[in-house]
């Protein structure tokens, strides 16, 4: 959420890490698994310096699109740690592809800057809010990547995630959303009884509009999927299937609501 306006160093590395993001993305096949993976590292490291330099050399700003770019980044975080576990997990070209177009969006629309009464705790609820969306963002991928490896299964072909295991997918799937069912609701409470002391003159106090309504309908969602999780037994496509629901709700209610100000209102602030 939080991405200072485009300088000479930004664009740099901005271009810099989408052009390493088209490799992996557009050529995979042709460079080799080993040389993918490398490049799309490379363009995880710029991305995220790209990100440090925009929170530190200039006034930070918020919108749908640097939300979108954290939030990939954080994805393709846990996607290095469990590379190293798993080398053979094949999602390297979607992830790649997501980041080139994160940091694209990101530089075209970069938010509106903080408003200057804002509490410094504003950064925080933030985080707390773009980690959430990281973890929630994870755990579609896994049970993107959990679909594909059950699909191939089923029609007897050679299973494209390398060999890791349906549970194991399935099970990182779940420690996800239970991590950031956690974040969520942390953030949503921060927001409940602290927003005036974390907004300042700009909070006008709680109201039910979209951007509310569909982080609370999310929230139920995951709640739901949890307990579904626990007390039913659900898992495979029907645990897929609710996380994709209550991840299409998350990403309604602030990127979407954004997003609406921004692109099709003209309205950043």
């Amino acid at each position: 959420m939080i991405l200072a306006s485009a300088s000479p160093v930004s664009l740099l590395l901005a271009g810099a890490a989408a052009l390493a993001y088209a490799v992996p993305a557009l050529a995979s096949r042709a460079i080799g698994a080993v040389t993918a993976r490398r490049v799309l590292l490379l363009a995880w490291l710029l991305h995220g310096l790209l990100l440090g330099w925009s929170l530190l050399a200039g006034q930070p700003r918020f919108g749908f699109a640097p939300a979108l770019s954290i939030t990939v980044w954080l994805v393709l975080t846990v996607y290095a740690i469990e590379s190293q576990l798993y080398p053979r997990m094949k999602a390297r070209w979607a992830l790649a592809g997501f980041g080139a177009l994160a940091i694209v969006l990101a530089l075209a629309f970069p938010g509106a800057p903080l408003h200057v009464s804002s509490s410094p705790l504003l950064p925080l609820h933030w985080a707390l809010g773009i980690a959430a969306y990281g973890l929630f963002a994870a755990a579609v991928a896994h049970g993107w990547m959990m679909s594909r490896a059950e699909s191939d299964m089923r029609n007897a072909s050679q299973a494209t995630e390398g060999g890791v295991p349906l549970l194991t997918l399935e099970r990182l799937m779940f420690r996800f959303v239970g991590a950031g069912f956690v974040l969520l609701t942390l953030t949503m409470l921060a927001g409940m009884f602290f927003g005036e002391r974390i907004y300042g003159d700009t909070y006008v106090g709680w109201r039910w509009d979209h951007k509310r309504v569909f982080t609370l309908l999310s929230w139920l969602t995951f709640a739901v999927l949890l307990a579904g999780r626990s007390l039913l037994g659900w898992r495979g496509r029907r645990a897929v299937r609710v996380l994709y629901i209550g991840a299409a709700l998350l990403l309604l209610g602030y990127v979407g609501s954004r997003f609406v100000l921004e692109v099709l209102l003209g309205r950043p602030t």
